[in-house]
């Protein structure tokens, strides 16, 4: 759906404004065309700096609302300095016009236009693949609006190219649920505001219609699908902005090795916003939408598929508590060996014997982690 009128004043200011400020610096960024379907069909494509062409790299999809464009949504969701520092490429694909909807540039047309950009989505992931060296199985889609409703619509019917999701102010509408048929886990993120009026938290019956999912059905599907314990780990996130008159829950559910997941960011009092660069200042909706769906690959989590620490996770180390906001304690005080890894198996942290029963961790960001104590690992969780 359309972004409300001063939010389109003030993505239209940003793009201006960085497409000026940062020309050189994203010197990456291009403006590329793949013809599909006798259309020519639109996208821009950034690749990080410092890239050598000789790693396989992960993509993002990043999709734009309903009568938006990929210009707006680069405004709204500029992921490039996260790229340069992660390491990923990201496309930001172009709708076509949708005539039964006044030619509205809609992912999902409103009527029977013969247009499903399914396929295109299909055709473009295979035609970058072909020209860079993508990671296929790490692949993964996100979107505003109408383009994270058409991320569900992705996760369901390209499965077999889409490895995780990124739900922004929507819900999963009735007509994905009806065709849905994942090939893999798949895990999904959403983060969406209780007083949104354009995709209500609810969900959408009209007429005793149901044409859209509340947010506790469209997480439930995804539950039910990737057998994850129906039992939320809940936190409220730091206020860290008082006056943007919304705060954050966090939920996530977990299969039980752990393996796959499903997490929301309820955001109490937020509209349909993109947290970070509208409404809510709590979070910020690019970083939560990579730090969450960059843990897994097509088999689910990569840490469970690292030598050493998916095979590795004994429940005999006491450390509590676990989640942890900022510190962890040790059972006992005497010398230890500690490491701390990523959800990829990258080091994070390494104390040589370590004397102390508090490990402060305020640096991390939240997310899952390994601990490792004199070889031994247990998987922690950062609030």
């Amino acid at each position: 759906m359309n972004l409300k009128n001063f939010n389109k004043n003030q993505i239209w200011i940003a793009t201006l404004f960085l497409f000026s400020l940062n020309w050189f610096s994203y010197a990456q960024l291009t403006n590329e065309s793949l013809t599909f379907d006798g259309e020519n069909r639109s996208y821009l494509f950034y690749q990080p700096n410092n890239y050598d062409g000789n790693s396989q790299l992960p993509l993002v999809l990043n999709f734009h609302g309903g009568s938006d464009t990929h210009n707006e949504q680069l405004a709204l969701s500029d992921m490039r300095g996260l790229a340069d520092n992660e390491q990923f490429f990201i496309a930001y694909p172009q709708a076509l016009p949708d005539p039964s909807d006044g030619n509205s540039a809609n992912w999902i047309h409103k009527g029977n236009t013969g247009v499903d950009d399914v396929y295109f989505i299909e055709a473009l992931i295979n035609d970058l693949s072909a020209n860079y060296n993508i990671d296929t199985s790490r692949i993964y889609a996100c979107g505003y609006s109408l383009g994270g409703e058409f991320c569900y619509e992705l996760a369901c019917r390209l499965s077999n190219k889409i490895t995780a999701i990124g739900v922004v102010s929507r819900t999963m509408s009735t007509g994905s649920l009806q065709q849905c048929n994942p090939s893999h886990p798949t895990a999904l993120i959403s983060i969406l505001g209780t007083n949104d009026y354009t995709a209500p938290y609810e969900g959408i019956t009209w007429n005793g219609v149901a044409y859209y999912l509340s947010a506790e059905d469209s997480h439930n599907y995804w539950i039910n699908y990737n057998n994850i314990d129906t039992s939320a780990t809940i936190a409220s996130l730091p206020n860290v902005n008082t006056q943007d008159g919304s705060t954050v829950e966090s939920y996530l559910w977990e299969s039980n090795d752990g393996c796959i997941a499903v997490k929301h960011l309820k955001v109490i009092g937020g509209d349909h916003d993109w947290p970070g660069v509208t409404g809510n200042m709590d979070i910020n909706t690019d970083s939560e939408l990579w730090s969450f769906m960059s843990q897994f690959n097509s088999n689910g989590a990569i840490s469970c598929q690292t030598a050493n620490i998916g095979e590795l996770n004994h429940l005999s180390l006491n450390v509590y508590p676990n989640p942890f906001d900022n510190e962890l304690f040790f059972e006992s005080d005497e010398s230890k060996n500690i490491k701390i890894y990523n959800a990829h198996g990258q080091i994070l942290l390494k104390h040589d014997n370590y004397n102390s029963r508090k490990l402060k961790l305020p640096l991390l960001s939240e997310g899952i982690y390994f601990l490792s104590i004199n070889g031994k690992i247990k998987r922690i969780i950062k609030n």
